[in-house]
């Protein structure tokens, strides 16, 4: 339990436990399509009925969990057509969004993109020998370097919506790495390029590498 249940209901007591209900459904310990009743949750997460619900409706904006007037709230399902259609999003709003800071981007985005790069590099070495232990500090480097791509793009609507579909898309890729599917000396070697394009501001080649990353899950 990570709060008692007379704590107070305030916004950092939401937020840790949507980020606790986040963590278990992106690896699968809450499963898709499963049940989320206020007092089970409360056994296991703490916190009161009503920070419970309140992190429930976050986690139902963020398309991880579905809302019923009748049956309450439930993980959000996670079937392969719903993974066609995230990655589909994920690669129109991601590829929108490179195009506008590739327009507008100056140096200090292009050092963004550069740390971020290195950040994930070294990630994927560390998560290649630990893959369950090293899952989430691989997966938010990954989260950051694509943030620091569409980070010129100056639509922070945009920014919310590629972060909401990325959130979408976790359970899909911690199973791709779970199930040894992601190919990293492949992946490694296009974000490489991908770098390259974007700082030489060759449109068409980061376009086409920003496709194959998003499509491969790395």
């Amino acid at each position: 339990m990570i709060f008692s249940r007379d704590n107070d209901d305030d916004e950092t007591v939401v937020s840790l436990i949507a980020s606790a209900l986040r963590r278990d459904i992106s690896f699968g310990e809450l499963p898709p399509d499963r049940r989320l009743k206020i007092e089970e949750l409360r056994s296991r997460y703490g916190g009161s009925s009503h920070s419970m619900r309140e992190a429930l409706t976050r986690l139902n904006s963020e398309g991880l969990v579905e809302a019923n007037a009748q049956r309450g709230f439930r993980v959000a399902s996670a079937t392969e057509d719903d993974l066609k259609d995230i990655t589909r999003m994920r690669s129109e709003i991601e590829r929108l969004g490179l195009e506008w800071s590739m327009e507008r981007g100056d140096i200090s985005w292009e050092s963004q993109i550069i740390a971020a790069n290195h950040a994930l590099s070294h990630a994927q070495v560390e998560v290649n020998c630990a893959p369950i232990e090293m899952a989430l500090a691989w997966d938010e480097c990954n989260r950051a370097f694509h943030l620091s791509l569409t980070a010129a793009c100056g639509s922070p609507r945009l920014i919310a919506t590629q972060t909401q579909l990325y959130d979408q898309s976790r359970r899909f890729r911690l199973a791709a790495l779970r199930e040894n599917q992601i190919n990293f000396p492949r992946a490694v070697e296009n974000q490489k390029q991908l770098v390259e394009a974007v700082l030489e501001r060759n449109m068409a080649n980061a376009m086409m590498c920003l496709r194959t990353k998003i499509d491969g899950h790395a």
